[in-house]
């Protein structure tokens, strides 16, 4: 019994392209597939910082204009009404009336206002969150920051590693990292060699987009009694 011819299949090896030598990719493209992505601000010491979204003042703020609003609104229906206005808006009123621009209650007054709102200005134009250093931006889509009580943790413990320090203590700001430490052995000129080479290391192993100025005192412990 022969089979049906339409049910045979041949298996056969594709065709294979080979490309020419002369369109082989050169070093040139090679190198530019694979190229990193290109440094935003930060990468050269130049980027911005973070923002606080300022919730606390911003609450306060609109919880005072809700209740100002408010209860005008209710004074000024009230008046509508044929009803008495609030005492307190009377009262506040025939004191602006009587009282001049010189009286002391006016100018603390004025002052008061003066502050708040000087403060409310300088809220929204500073950035805030001082506690945040930026760090250097490798990729377009990437922003970090490092907490400064972080990075000074991560220097007292390069520190420490260093033959001769018993203690030290780090304040990290934002332009300067001071660090004071205390040597109960060793020259102190080899331990303040051996910290300034360690910690600028570290300093520079941080990432930060702004790295510090290093500050390094060395003195030996007090003797007690």
């Amino acid at each position: 019994m022969s089979e049906p011819r339409g049910t045979e299949s041949t298996t056969q090896p594709l065709p294979v392209i080979e490309r020419a030598a002369d369109d082989a990719p050169g070093p040139s493209e090679a190198a530019a597939d694979h190229e990193p992505p290109p440094v935003l601000d930060g990468g050269n010491g130049r980027t911005h910082r973070f923002w606080s979204s300022r919730r606390i003042p911003a609450g306060i703020v609109a919880l005072l204009l809700l209740i100002v609003a408010g209860a005008f609104l209710y004074d000024v229906v009230a008046v509508r009404a044929h009803r008495p206005g609030l005492r307190w808006r009377r009262e506040l009123a025939r004191q602006l009336a009587a009282r001049p621009l010189d009286d002391t209650w006016v100018l603390v007054g004025a002052g008061v206002t003066a502050v708040l709102g000087l403060w409310l200005v300088v809220l929204a134009v500073t950035p805030g969150l001082r506690s945040l250093l930026p760090m250097r931006r490798p990729h377009p889509d990437v922003r970090a920051a490092l907490h400064r009580d972080a990075a000074a943790l991560v220097l007292s413990h390069r520190a420490m590693e260093i033959a001769g320090v018993q203690s030290v203590r780090v304040r990290l700001r934002r332009r300067r990292a001071d660090v004071r430490a205390l040597s109960h052995f060793r020259e102190l000129d080899e331990v303040h060699a051996d910290l300034d080479m360690v910690l600028a290391d570290a300093i520079r192993a941080l990432g930060l987009a702004r790295p510090p100025a290093l500050s390094v005192r060395v003195a030996r412990p007090r003797r007690k009694g």
